[in-house]
């Protein structure tokens, strides 16, 4: 195989893995992140007579 067309066809490769890269990364920073929401006041009173409870005086 000649040299200019191996040189063709690793660049052509080279620039395939760099799209390949810029879409992931791309796709990556598109991603919503959720975080859960925080308990409610009653749901940690009720864990602490839950804790009350099961304590053994």
């Amino acid at each position: 195989m000649p040299l200019p067309i191996l040189i063709i066809i690793c660049i052509g490769i080279v620039v395939a893995i760099a799209a390949a890269f810029g879409f992931a990364v791309s796709k990556g920073y598109q991603y919503q992140h959720t975080v859960d929401p925080l308990p409610t006041n009653n749901q940690d009173e009720d864990n602490k007579q839950d804790k009350k409870a099961d304590t053994h005086e």
